[in-house]
């Protein structure tokens, strides 16, 4: 439930295994194999002489910088900048907003803060839940509610479960109408960890 570009991540991620996945037989073979060693380094070495040879040849006039390392440094500038671009764009999509209606009298809006209120002082009495957040997250076509519950060591999961989904569904009703809900129960290391979802 946030804004973070999954399949962009995933692509990534997979680029990164794959080259992972080819390294590693590869770091093995080398140190496996003698000939294979030579090999490689015969490699490595014709590919460094190919690449001085490139970089006498193309010097900047007056200079004894190559145009090639000025490329190369102006692509790892742009990489960078990308590189932080996706950085900053991890996460994000939370909102104060948890409903909004535009209609003919004019605009209502549902803050989050209400239903934060209203589901802890519902939480309050019950010995179960140490602490309760609610937060809300910008999801397709609105607003999603995530509840996260810390539950006392021996707390039943399913019945904080059952609890908290009738509070949702007096909050739907509240509102006039379903809102996607992420239910989070969390417990001591002793505990199980459960988790509800609901998708609206």
């Amino acid at each position: 439930m946030n804004g973070t570009r999954r399949g962009l991540n995933r692509a990534l991620l997979a680029l990164v295994g794959l080259l992972l996945i080819a390294a590693g037989p590869l770091a093995v073979l080398a140190g496996s194999s003698q000939e294979f060693a030579q090999a490689w380094t015969r490699t490595g070495t014709d590919f460094w002489a190919r690449v001085q040879e490139q970089l006498a040849a193309a010097k900047i006039p007056g200079q004894e910088t190559s145009w090639w390392t000025v490329a190369v440094m102006g692509v790892l500038v742009v990489s960078a900048i990308l590189l932080v671009c996706w950085i900053v764009s991890q996460g994000g999509g939370r909102t104060n907003q948890l409903a909004r209606d535009d209609g003919d009298a004019g605009t209502t809006a549902v803050e989050t803060a209400v239903a934060s209120q209203a589901i802890k002082a519902a939480l309050a009495g019950n010995k179960q839940v140490l602490s309760a957040s609610v937060q809300s997250w910008q999801v397709k076509g609105g607003s999603g509610l995530k509840i996260s519950l810390q539950a006392r060591k021996g707390a039943s999961p399913r019945e904080l479960a059952e609890v908290l989904d009738e509070l949702v569904n007096g909050l739907d009703a509240l509102l006039g109408k379903e809102i996607p809900v992420l239910i989070r129960i969390k417990a001591g290391t002793r505990s199980r960890f459960a988790r509800t979802e609901r998708v609206a």
